[in-house]
């Protein structure tokens, strides 16, 4: 690994292996950022050219841009394409178990990330936004209150696009807002990096079929804290009594209902927000403001609301940046209203902890769509939730028997049904809905099996209930 910093500041006319093109464009991203320094590219991924077809298209383009060439391995991984090369630059989704980089490693190849790329030559200050629920939700809030207050910022990360090839634009006094997922924050602690303000939002079993172990999970989302020095800021989940022990060196803020952890910002009565910064507590009308539904919505505010404020955001500045913010994609969307039944699109649930906050911030009753990948993390949580609020479920995927067998344990009058494929699920919710239901997909399970992701899970709800609509027309 120490041949790394020579090489990532001199890549031209190097030969760079990019791993996996991953589906929220980092691949992509790292594959730009590439041809503007001018290195001899090799794209590898075992993902077929149908399944990459859009990513391809767009390496295409940017190679007609920079008048560059790349070699793009599609279906297998090569030996050659990493005994071969001087740097391997990982999508945070392959494991760091993967045979190909041990025979990288065996032969000091250095491996580094796009994060990792962007963290060597990004000038400006980070903000780094961790958890296992809410951290897109957060993120995008912070980025919101930043530019509407009227600071130079950035969006990035898991959320929004690769900044890599933009990295040469951010200027020393911007912000960069960085979405960071548990991959990527295991690449960054090679490193020993983190951001200047972390915000961590709570933790719950997570991808524990690539992590194997909740300690291994941990450890991995503990390096948005571990490298902080005493001039940086953890923003921790006072109300998760896991993240609240974490170490850091930094000075710690705090957000939720216990007021007893010091400085930070808390829940009044899910009506105001207080901050309270030594012996002085102010007020902000947090609802007034607030358009995403929702108890866990509020708490996400709160913990964005402490990491502006550590940016130096003046509690005045916060409002219209919390006002301009009506939701993401993908997360308790409200797709539409149709026959007096409204459709949530609420894929990004890919936890047993989202599906209940989901669950419990609609007001009707509710038929449900639930299950699909199995990580291997315990679904149990998701019964009680589901028998209180929902009156029927469709269950998909592989957890799709596990989770019927809970909940015929614990509630045999809920209505369930095992669906094959996706279009079954979605029918058989509008056939048992009535008016004054909510039909809501809110998996609590990833989308993997049958979807390529939860954007494409999220999507195809979309467009059923869009099919719908026109066929009664």
């Amino acid at each position: 690994m120490s041949r790394l910093p020579t090489i990532i500041d001199t890549l031209k006319g190097r030969r760079v292996t990019v791993m996996g093109l991953g589906m929220f464009g980092g691949g992509v991203g790292a594959v730009e950022f590439l041809f503007q320094q001018e290195a001899d590219v090799t794209v590898t991924d075992l993902r077929g050219a149908e399944v990459l077809s859009a990513s391809l298209k767009e390496i295409d383009r940017l190679e007609q841009q920079y008048g560059a060439k790349s070699s793009v391995v599609s279906g297998e991984h090569r030996s050659q394409d990493f005994l071969d090369a001087d740097l391997i630059v990982v999508n945070p989704a392959v494991p760091r178990s993967s045979e190909f980089l041990a025979l990288a490693e065996s032969n000091n190849v250095p491996l580094t990330s796009e994060m990792n790329l962007f963290w060597s030559r990004n000038p400006a200050k980070t903000i780094g936004v961790t958890g296992s629920n809410g951290k897109s939700t957060t993120t995008a809030l912070i980025h919101s209150i930043l530019k509407n207050a009227g600071v130079s910022c950035w969006l990035g990360g898991n959320i929004g696009q690769s900044l890599l090839p933009v990295v040469d634009q951010i200027r020393s006094d911007d912000w960069v807002v960085l979405e960071l997922s548990s991959f990527q924050l295991e690449d960054l602690d090679r490193i020993e990096a983190s951001p200047n303000i972390a915000v961590v939002t709570n933790l719950t079993p997570n991808h524990l079929d690539r992590h194997g172990t909740i300690e291994e999970y941990r450890r991995c989302k503990q390096t948005i804290v571990r490298w902080q020095s005493d001039r940086d800021t953890a923003v921790l989940n006072g109300d998760d009594n896991d993240v609240s022990a974490w170490p850091s060196n930094g000075h710690r803020v705090y957000f939720g209902q216990d007021r007893t952890n010091g400085n930070g910002v808390y829940d009044n009565r899910n009506d105001s927000a207080q901050i309270v910064e030594g012996n002085q507590t102010r007020e902000f009308p947090l609802a007034k403001h607030l358009k995403v539904p929702g108890q866990h919505n509020f708490s996400n505010a709160m913990g964005a609301i402490a990491a502006a404020l550590a940016a130096g955001v003046g509690l005045d500045q916060v409002g219209p940046g919390i006002a301009a913010f009506s939701g993401l994609p993908h997360r308790l969307q409200l797709v539409g209203e149709y026959e007096g039944r409204r459709f949530y699109n609420d894929s990004i649930a890919t936890t047993p902890e989202s599906s209940i906050a989901a669950l419990q911030a609609i007001d009707a009753p509710i038929v449900l769509l639930a299950g699909g990948y199995d990580k291997k993390i315990d679904l149990s949580p998701m019964v009680d939730a589901i028998a209180e609020n929902a009156r029927a479920v469709a269950l998909m995927g592989q957890t799709a028997t596990q989770l019927q067998q809970l909940l015929k344990t614990n509630n045999e009058q809920t209505n369930t049904k095992v669906c094959s494929n996706f279009p079954e699920s979605f029918e058989w919710a509008w056939q048992i809905s009535r008016p004054g239901d909510a039909v809501l997909l809110s998996p609590g399970c990833a989308s993997y099996g049958w979807f390529d992701s939860f954007v494409d899970r999220g999507r195809q709800f979309a467009a059923a209930y869009d099919n719908l609509v026109r066929r009664h027309e």
